[in-house]
């Protein structure tokens, strides 16, 4: 699935504008660190892993511009701890 971005925002609509899936980050440290607060997947499009492409976005989001991420929101830090590949990525 591809995402649109608006600062602070990824995000999925479908073809009646409605939200399918969204991921929500704050900017904080300069922009070194991006806060991973809000994760979203519309409860007819979970089990797909939809919530997991948005946070590789964010992780790719963070690589472009030599950031790290701060998992906030349950599943952000879920992801993380599941993932030990992506440990350098993650904010201290």
């Amino acid at each position: 699935m591809e995402f649109d971005y608006e600062p602070g925002r990824y995000y999925h609509n479908d073809a009646d504008g409605r939200l399918v899936a969204e991921v929500t980050f704050q900017t904080l440290q300069n922009g070194r660190v991006l806060a991973v607060d809000h994760t979203f997947v519309r409860e007819d499009h979970r089990g797909q892993g939809i919530a997991s492409q948005l946070i590789e976005t964010m992780i790719t989001h963070a690589q472009k511009h030599q950031a790290k991420i701060l998992p906030l929101c349950t599943y952000a830090k879920a992801f993380f701890q599941r993932k030990p590949e992506y440990a350098d990525i993650v904010a201290e």
